[in-house]
């Protein structure tokens, strides 16, 4: 299912050419920077699908550099995998926090990378164009903006998911798990409380614009996004 372009950045060429000759073989095209300041001229130059970015690079973090790219309008829709030696909870939620779509841990088989970037690109091509509206919510897709009566609300980009998520599947009651395996991705190794985070922050937008009981908690079972919100 190889499509699209992907920018590796790593500094650590022989990681590099060993990630980019896999891809290769997996039918995908690559693309190469050492660092932030060439990935981002390959970023404007050639608007690849997709970016593998190492956490640790010589100017600046990996972290910094997506976190940019999700500020930038031009860019936000590019999916990110974080490339990273460590293995700690806690710098995975603060990857996935800063935008980044999945994250994986060095050392890693080139067929794990290949299966988590497929899923990745994925999700991404759910996310695609459309408009969906719920009540007084809507969620434009292709310009990843929530309005509610024409006001926009603002989101961080896990939140922006999970309202998506849920509002595309109205009604349906999902549990922490299926929400982290569905909005976060199968193999993102975060904890169930996280959810709950997100649930809240999502909530306090929400509540700005008086639509924050669309989000319901079903006691013991999880979350689920009504229409009727009652």
């Amino acid at each position: 299912m190889a499509t699209g372009k992907i920018l590796i950045v790593e500094d650590e060429k022989p990681i590099r050419e060993m990630i980019a000759f896999h891809l290769t073989r997996a039918g995908f095209d690559t693309i190469e920077a050492e660092d932030c300041r060439e990935a981002r001229r390959l970023l404007a130059d050639e608007r690849p699908s997709m970016a593998l970015i190492d956490w640790m690079l010589p100017d600046m973090s990996g972290l910094e550099l997506t976190r940019m790219m999700k500020r930038d309008n031009e860019f936000e829709d590019v999916a990110v995998i974080m490339l990273t030696a460590r293995a700690e909870e806690q710098d995975k939620v603060v990857g996935l926090e800063g935008g980044a779509d999945d994250y994986i841990t060095k050392p890693f088989s080139p067929r794990e990378l290949v299966a988590r970037i497929n899923a990745v690109l994925r999700r991404s091509k759910f996310a695609g164009g459309d408009t969906t509206e719920v009540g007084e919510i809507t969620i434009d897709s292709a310009a990843h903006r929530v309005t509610v009566g024409g006001r926009e609300v603002h989101l961080g980009p896990t939140e922006y998911r999970l309202l998506k998520y849920l509002m595309t599947h109205a009604d349906r009651v999902y549990s922490r798990n299926q929400l982290l395996d569905r909005v976060w991705g199968a193999n993102v190794y975060v904890e169930e409380r996280t959810v709950d985070v997100h649930v809240r922050r999502l909530r306090k937008a929400l509540t700005e614009f008086g639509v924050q009981h669309h989000i319901q908690t079903v006691r013991g079972a999880g979350y689920r996004f009504s229409a009727h919100g009652h």
